[in-house]
């Protein structure tokens, strides 16, 4: 007897999860329906800021495959459907059609939740006027972009300085828009130590881009036509602007979970098993950015809202609804940005980290090359490692410089992930040419200080 599996979410880890399920399971086997309530599936969040910017030339560019893909592979994909109620008793899902308003119950054998996160959008006065944008969905991308075209002014300001919003900030940059970002913490990029989001901070204003620190927004003022005009901060300072970007962050987009008494974790995500099994539900998975993992560096569950997360979600849960078995055993918190040509990674965990989760820990800072110093083309790039102070073991890289300073992070995210101390990274075996490093890795000279950091705290 066919089984059917009910897919919530129609992007990375909804539509992986389906996709294949469907490669290990016929038609006549498993019936696979899937809800989403936007106009687009499967397409590249993270690749909004360089569309928007120009690096990327076409919308359709970001979509990875469209509705009409997934239905032709026995996909039954409902775009513009909203799944309102999760009735876990009875096995069914209420579902509205945004375009007609017809609601109706779809039930199911097996359930995956993908319902992502929602950009975090705070209740100020003047939030919602026109000329104020997230930036989640290739729609509010295309907003955006009519919205600068019709733009009174040359003025943006960006709410916010994490990855979205120095990314943004490029954007409105290359636009030629002149460009505020306002950030609630002293420096930018509050997935880096202050000290490394310094750097990134001086960079920005070298680029033209007014940064601010310290900076909590109280109230967004609009114009007579209502259309942006200002952002004030708590402080009373005004910053003129003809367009605003949000990037304050997401949240996972649980309220359908909640409704239903899913297990919620601390950050609001959804809780499960190294199966990608909601805890304590049998036939229930949820994947994405609506879920918490673990962290394998802390030992602690935290959420990390990233497509390649998503991905893997999407693979390990349809392995497991196919008849096959996978896990996802947890993440190290790797990644990497840009703005313009400066190049920002991290992985691990920084100082506040390490201190939350009671962790004694040495960090040491080097400052090296992308290239050999004599070989054209050397970038400078800043290295902070940090390690813990018992054992050596490797706890977190922070890393910012210019071209080819970014991917180095890839090192320390495998270290991480073996549990390797800083001296068993020295003797890493790295590929070593003029062109492309000196001949110690910037790396490994800051494991190489951290290792006598560790043994000078004895």
């Amino acid at each position: 007897m066919s089984e059917r599996l009910v897919v919530i979410g129609g992007d990375a880890a909804g539509m992986s999860a389906a996709s294949q399920a469907r490669r290990l399971k016929k038609p006549g086997e498993l019936e696979i329906v899937a809800f989403e309530r936007g106009h687009f599936s499967s397409y590249s969040a993270c690749g909004i800021p360089y569309w928007v910017g120009g690096g990327v030339g076409a919308r359709d560019e970001l979509i990875a495959r469209s509705p009409e893909e997934h239905r032709a592979r026995e996909i039954d994909l409902r775009m513009r459907t909203e799944v309102t109620e999760l009735d876990l008793p009875g096995q069914r899902v209420r579902t509205r059609d945004l375009e007609s308003g017809a609601e109706g119950w779809t039930g199911f054998d097996k359930l995956v939740i993908a319902t992502g996160a929602r950009p975090s959008r705070p209740p100020l006065p003047g939030i919602d006027a026109p000329g104020v944008h997230g930036v989640q969905t290739l729609d509010d991308g295309q907003a955006l972009l009519d919205s600068l075209g019709r733009a009174p002014g040359r003025r943006a300001v960006v709410v916010g300085a994490g990855y979205i919003g120095v990314e943004m900030a490029e954007a409105l940059l290359g636009h030629g828009f002149e460009v505020t970002v306002l950030n609630r913490s002293e420096q930018p990029m509050a997935t880096l130590d202050p000290d490394m989001g310094r750097l990134v901070h001086e960079a920005m204003d070298g680029l033209g881009i007014t940064t601010v620190g310290s900076a909590a927004v109280a109230e967004v003022r609009g114009g007579a036509d209502g259309r942006v005009r200002a952002v004030v901060t708590e402080s009373g300072d005004e910053y003129p602007a003809d367009v605003v970007v949000l990037g304050m962050g997401v949240v996972p987009e649980t309220s359908l979970a909640r409704a239903a008494g899913l297990p919620i974790g601390t950050y609001g995500g959804l809780l499960t098993d190294l199966s990608m099994r909601v805890r304590g539900h049998e036939n229930v998975w949820a994947g994405g950015d609506c879920v918490e993992v673990l962290d394998l560096v802390s030992g602690r569950e935290r959420h990390v809202p990233l497509g390649t997360h998503a991905n893997k979600h999407g693979q390990v849960i349809g392995s497991n609804v196919g008849g096959d078995y996978a896990t996802f055993p947890g993440v190290v918190g790797t990644a990497v940005s840009k703005v313009c040509d400066l190049e920002i990674a991290r992985t691990g965990l920084r100082e506040k980290d390490a201190r939350d989760v009671g962790l004694r820990y040495v960090t040491v800072t080097i400052e090296s090359t992308s290239r050999a110093g004599y070989y054209p083309g050397a970038a400078p790039m800043t290295v902070k490692m940090l390690a813990e102070r018992r054992t050596g073991r490797l706890l977190g890289v922070q890393i910012v410089g210019r071209e080819g300073a970014g991917k180095r992070v890839d090192i320390a995210a495998v270290a991480l992930t073996a549990g390797m101390t800083v001296e068993q990274m020295v003797a890493l075996d790295l590929g070593y040419a003029p062109p492309f490093s000196p001949v110690w890795d910037p790396v490994l000279v800051a494991a190489r200080k951290a290792v006598a950091a560790v043994r000078a705290a004895g």
